[in-house]
């Protein structure tokens, strides 16, 4: 099963120099909720864009509680057997999360999406207001949206150590 997992540049540093990340972790996935909510008539990549997008959001999240990591989203497209992971059926979280119920390896990585430099000032200031916008606040929520504007640079994981390097 794709998962999408949001993180930070620390988190993806830690997962080259280790190898692994610990789990459980809460990532994003195309669940039963996430079928039902968007159009029927949607396939399996747009669904797929959808959680992307969300693991993103997540990603800013993580950001503002990471004051060592660089100000770009991070997400990690991870193939991992459909037993090892279980949709969240909470309301009060976002649409399409699963929980990955064991560690994640560098080989389960099939790609990460980072954002470009150009993203930065818009990140930092998204992740000053994240949870404000969560909470409904307009304002947060356009300084989020400029953020959200930005596409996600792709990369294969074999790359993933010279990206870690430019920034």
């Amino acid at each position: 099963m794709r998962v999408y997992l949001p993180a930070t540049t620390t988190v993806l540093r830690r997962l080259l120099d280790d190898r692994r990340l610990e789990g459980p972790h809460t990532g994003f996935a195309v669940t039963p909720d996430v079928r039902s909510f968007y159009d029927v008539d949607a396939d399996d990549e747009e669904l797929e864009y959808a959680a992307l997008l969300a693991a993103a959001r997540s990603s800013l999240r993580l950001i503002d509680i990471d004051p060592g990591a660089v100000r770009r989203r991070v997400v990690l497209a991870l193939e991992v057997p459909d037993g090892a992971v279980e949709p969240i059926g909470d309301e009060d979280v976002d649409r399409g999360a699963a929980r990955i119920t064991g560690d994640v390896t560098i080989a389960q990585v099939a790609s990460a999406h980072v954002d470009l430099a150009e993203a930065e000032e818009d990140v930092r200031a998204a992740v000053a207001v994240v949870l404000e916008a969560d909470l409904g606040d307009e304002d947060a929520q356009f300084l989020v949206d400029q953020a959200e504007g930005h596409e996600l640079a792709w990369y294969a994981n074999q790359e993933i150590g010279v990206v870690l390097d430019l920034l």
